[in-house]
């Protein structure tokens, strides 16, 4: 018989310094291998801790939950549906939660239920949905307005308002480079050179606004990394170091840095807050430049290891801001930091998040409202314990989800 493993009580700062003693000695992908089960444990440790940690919910997060569908959770507990909740069920088009008496978006749809129809476009695009297309005229090679008609030799002809349009989409490199070659002349007397003045759009630095502009558009809108933008640029003939990419865009964070400081102030203001956390990875934070930070006593909590993006969706009139905030503060304490923006007299925000104290911000008060789909699972996780209850709030949250969903493809 296998005896339990022995647990061994260590720091998290010595799991840090283990790892970096061990990257020297390993071979990469050994050593990648080494640390990601270090990571799985420590995470599967911290789990274990937390009070209201399941089974069901370990299963779930390492890919070993069936189907949350409450169909299949039903019938892995041996219990049925309802008649009432077969009839909510989502049809072919996804439609509703209400009888078919009451069912407006049904109605209408049962004349023409035979024929499904068509999608609009088939993925073509109209001419006005290029509206950064550069647009170049093309007079005619032979005929100009006020000419006679050559085809009945009686009528003038004039201009129409709407051109005869041919689109063509050319592919370039994301970073394009231009040389000017300036002209110089040398005296064969005294020597002396003279250099063609160059023009306006040559002057400026090296690397222009709009050079960073989409380097930045590209690492932080779309996720590309500066190391694979570089390669990209290298294929193509127009080399971009990744640490060049950097200094360019930090060269030219002060303009931007004042629009985010006002969406700060605007997102401050906003009626529902959204908030949560991902885990993130700082290199500046981690291994042995953590252990370095913690010898000078630079962390201002040491016991603190973990790293997170927390994303901040503030909804104010009819907008959506989104805010991303990285370090090793949670999503209560970035959204306490921005509500401190917060104008004094407005009513205190509605907080959509999910049921974790740390997403609350401490100091403000907010209306919790908290996420319906991670209670649901959480009913989900208990519902071989008490399959009869779990049945009837799975069914419920079913209604009230199909419902949503109604008023959703109403309201668009």
């Amino acid at each position: 018989m296998a005896r339990d493993p022995e647990v061994v009580d260590i720091d998290l700062a010595e799991v840090q310094e283990l790892l970096a003693r061990t990257k020297d000695r390993l071979p990469p992908e050994d050593y990648d291998k080494w640390h990601s089960l270090v990571e799985t444990l420590l995470t599967l440790m911290k789990l274990v801790q937390e009070r209201g940690t399941t089974i069901a919910r370990l299963r779930r997060l390492f890919g070993l939950a069936s189907s949350e569908k409450t169909a299949d959770v039903l019938e892995k507990i041996g219990q049925s549906q309802s008649e009432t909740a077969a009839n909510v069920q989502p049809d072919a088009e996804g439609s509703s939660a209400l009888p078919e008496s009451e069912n407006p978006a049904r109605d209408a749809k049962s004349a023409g239920a035979e024929k499904k129809a068509k999608r609009k476009g088939h993925g073509r695009n109209p001419f006005t949905a290029y509206a950064d297309a550069c647009p170049i005229a093309v007079l005619h090679e032979s005929l100009r307005p006020g000419d006679e008609c050559p085809a009945c030799r009686r009528g003038t002809l004039f201009e129409l308002k709407e051109p005869a349009r041919l689109l063509r989409i050319v592919g370039q490199p994301p970073l394009v480079a231009f040389c000017w070659n300036c002209q110089r002349l040398r005296c064969s007397g005294c020597g002396a050179v003279f250099t063609a003045r160059a023009p306006a759009e040559a002057q400026g630095p090296k690397h222009s606004e709009t050079a960073a502009a989409i380097i930045a558009c590209l690492r932080y809108g779309v996720g590309m990394p500066h190391n694979r933008l570089e390669h990209l640029q290298g294929y193509l003939a127009t080399p971009m170091p990744a640490s060049t990419q950097w200094d360019v865009v930090r060269a030219c964070v002060g303009a931007p840095l004042l629009v985010y400081r006002e969406l700060l102030r605007l997102a401050a203001q906003g009626t529902v807050v959204h908030n949560d956390d991902t885990y993130m990875r700082i290199l500046a934070f981690m291994g042995k430049r953590r252990i370095e930070l913690l010898r000078r006593g630079a962390l201002p909590d040491p016991e603190r290891t973990g790293l997170f993006t927390t994303a901040v969706v503030s909804i104010v009139d009819v907008h959506a801001l989104a805010l991303f905030f990285t370090g090793r503060k949670h999503a209560g304490e970035n959204l306490a930091d921005l509500l401190r923006q917060r104008t004094a007299d407005l009513e205190p925000p509605i907080l959509m998040s999910d049921a974790l104290d740390r997403n609350v911000p401490k100091g403000h008060k907010v209306f919790e409202s908290n996420c319906a789909s991670h209670a649901r699972r959480r009913f989900v996780d208990q519902a071989e314990n008490f399959p009869t209850e779990c049945r009837y709030l799975l069914e419920t949250f079913g209604k009230v989800f199909k419902i949503d969903e109604l008023c959703r493809t109403q309201s668009s």
